[in-house]
């Protein structure tokens, strides 16, 4: 009788061991700082598979086994959370069972230009401002960027942080974002592309962005602009030709602007930009490179967002003088 009772007191300490180290060591975080959005609504059962497909748990049942036993399981608060360092499963609990929401948040639009991005983050005032001094070629460093020129490699989203967070670290996971979702749409894009590489894809992306007035139209833009390019055809879109400007656009594009030659005016020069001319959405990014199938070579704007296509210049010119003129 002896022997078991000494047996139950192993037993029993080494499992309070156990779980004393699961609930007290630190916890990997996927990325640094890292966000995750707890349901409204959300079971516990359901609370640990968010945290486990997030990729900061490795067993939910563990988290939601050690939630029961302290008594948390109903008192788990949905929100955005975020995590400047690794946290054990008790501190997690703790944090999501006080409900301690990141509530600061910023906005990047689809279509905005990088410029405007950093406008808004210098403007943001729970954000520390340490790219505020810095150039374009500087924050691309700073981030670990490959490439020389920063426009479109941001992906549009809201940003959730803790507030005081820096600037470089949003900049940074907006790009981490942008990057993920660009090579997991190219290794799905359809065949035969007039695209070499996912950095042409984004250039596309880009176009199409700031060319669609309607969603529906999306896919048909994206179609005509990859018909042309496969006919060597000039892509003719007038928002690369403002880009192209900068700010000497004053908001009328005039025909010197078109017949003016820059390595952005599409008018003069065949083939894709240099460069994304703004940072293109989920959408664009996806119609790049699944383009509707279609023999249209082109569109006019209709004058209430939406636009008509056509497969011929004569077609083409006839929409012009009905929606243009």
């Amino acid at each position: 009788m002896k022997k078991l009772f000494n047996l139950f007191l192993l037993v029993l300490m080494l499992g309070i061991a156990g779980i004393g180290y699961y609930a007290l060591k630190p916890l990997t975080l996927p990325a640094t700082p890292f966000e995750f959005t707890l349901k409204q609504g959300s079971s516990l059962k359901s609370t640990a598979r968010q945290l486990q497909q997030s990729g900061l748990l490795d067993q939910g049942w563990q988290f939601a086994w050690l939630a029961r036993l302290l008594g948390k399981s109903g008192q788990l608060k949905a929100g955005n959370y975020a995590l400047e360092h690794p946290v054990s499963p008790l501190q997690l609990l703790k944090i999501i069972s006080s409900g301690e929401v990141s509530l600061s948040q910023i906005s990047v639009i689809e279509g905005w230009t990088f410029k405007q991005m950093r406008e808004a983050l210098n403007a943001n005032p729970d954000i520390t401002h340490d790219s505020a001094s810095l150039s374009d070629e500087q924050i691309l460093q700073h981030i670990g960027a490959t490439e020389t020129h920063p426009e479109g490699l941001f992906f549009p989203n809201t940003y959730y942080f803790a507030a005081g967070s820096s600037d470089l670290k949003i900049l940074k996971r907006a790009y981490q974002t942008m990057q993920k979702h660009l090579q997991q749409l190219w290794l799905a894009r359809e065949p035969d592309l007039p695209l070499q590489t996912p950095y042409q894809a984004l250039i596309l992306a880009s176009i199409i962005e700031k060319e669609t007035g309607t969603p529906g139209d999306r896919n048909m833009i994206a179609g005509v602009f990859v018909n042309r390019l496969r006919k060597g055809m000039l892509l003719q879109s007038d928002p690369t030709v403002i880009y192209g400007l900068g700010d000497k656009f004053d908001g009328n594009l005039r025909k010197r602007d078109l017949l003016a030659d820059n390595a952005y005016n599409t008018y003069r020069r065949k083939g894709l930009t240099p460069t994304p001319i703004s940072l293109p959405g989920a959408a664009s990014l996806q119609a790049a490179l699944h383009p509707a199938k279609t023999d249209a070579l082109y569109f006019v704007a209709r004058g209430d967002g939406s636009s008509q296509f056509s497969s011929s210049l004569s077609k083409h010119n006839q929409a012009v003088d009905r929606y243009q003129k």
